[in-house]
């Protein structure tokens, strides 16, 4: 019998506990004679020691924790580590302070493919930098009485669908303070950068694996360009959106910054991109607006 304790502990008098990575390296193990004891109650106490490593946004934090139960001795101690998360609020409020002024009211496009995240990461930063938030695919939606993108598609062709995007980001270029999340073909139309130029456009890279994953899980019914596709959800997914990048990678890399969650994973230590949360992702897309602006003023980092 193995108890894995790192996600079960109550330490009230340290806060972060709750936010552990979900793959604990701390376990106790239990003799023969301790399983076969009815209803065991089992005291589990643990040590932080105060000695952590820091990184750019965790800190890693030694845990002991030692096992008791009625006259065995705690003689059982299992030891490890654990990655804490820093609160990412402060940190993604410092990071919009600082660009906020070089910023200068202007507008932020993201672009990207279907299910990259731009409406998530959109959100969370126009909440931190005081900007209205905008999905250019709803605002067309609206002119329609709510009709679904798919649905426009599917009466009206792709053509048609492109020039009401096209007029949509015509308005909102006139605008100020505003965080504008692009379709997934929007760069495909060169009038396109016309109007988002007049802002700052950001690149939502997402490893081509972890869009088909996550598009396969909630279904293709909402993407025109991948739902009549044969085959399981996963292969059409990912044989499609491999099309479609061909197609537009070119042109997603005329955004002004870049933000590559595979980067991300690796600097943060994960495996897989995705494990990121949004906000490690808004903070990440802060940095690189900060370090274009910098490079648009001269500043260059040595």
């Amino acid at each position: 019998m193995e108890t894995k304790v790192a996600q079960s502990l109550l330490l009230p008098s340290w806060n972060g506990l709750e936010k552990m990575t979900k793959e604990p390296s701390c376990s106790v193990r239990f003799s023969r004679k301790f399983r076969e004891q009815d209803k065991p109650q089992v005291l589990i106490s643990a040590l932080l020691q105060p000695k952590t490593r820091i990184s750019n946004r965790y800190r890693t934090v030694s845990l002991e924790v030692s096992c008791s139960y009625k006259n065995f001795p705690a003689s059982i101690l299992e030891s490890g580590s654990f990655q804490d998360p820093f609160d990412e609020a402060p940190i993604l409020k410092k990071k919009s302070q600082e660009i906020k002024t070089y910023l200068n009211g202007r507008c932020i496009y993201l672009v990207g493919m279907m299910g990259s995240g731009k409406t998530t990461v959109g959100k969370i930063l126009s909440q931190v930098l005081g900007y209205s938030f905008f999905d250019s695919d709803t605002l067309v939606e609206d002119d329609f009485d709510g009709a679904s993108v798919a649905e426009i598609f599917k009466l009206y062709g792709e053509g048609f669908f492109r020039e009401k995007e096209t007029a949509v980001l015509q308005k909102l270029s006139l605008r100020p303070q505003l965080v504008v999340s692009t379709g997934g073909g929007a760069v495909t139309r060169p009038i396109n950068w016309k109007y988002m130029q007049k802002g700052i456009s950001l690149w939502l890279d997402v490893p081509l694996e972890a869009l088909a994953r996550r598009i396969a899980a909630v279904g293709t019914g909402s993407r025109p360009l991948l739902h009549h596709d044969a085959g399981d959800a996963y292969t059409k997914t990912f044989t499609r959106l491999s099309t479609l990048l061909e197609e537009r990678g070119e042109a997603y890399a005329n955004a002004n910054a870049r933000v590559a969650l595979k980067d991300i994973a690796t600097k943060l230590g994960h495996r897989d991109v995705c494990n990121l949360t949004p906000a490690e992702i808004a903070i990440e897309a802060l940095e690189q607006i900060d370090g274009f602006l910098k490079k648009e003023n001269g500043h260059f980092a040595f």
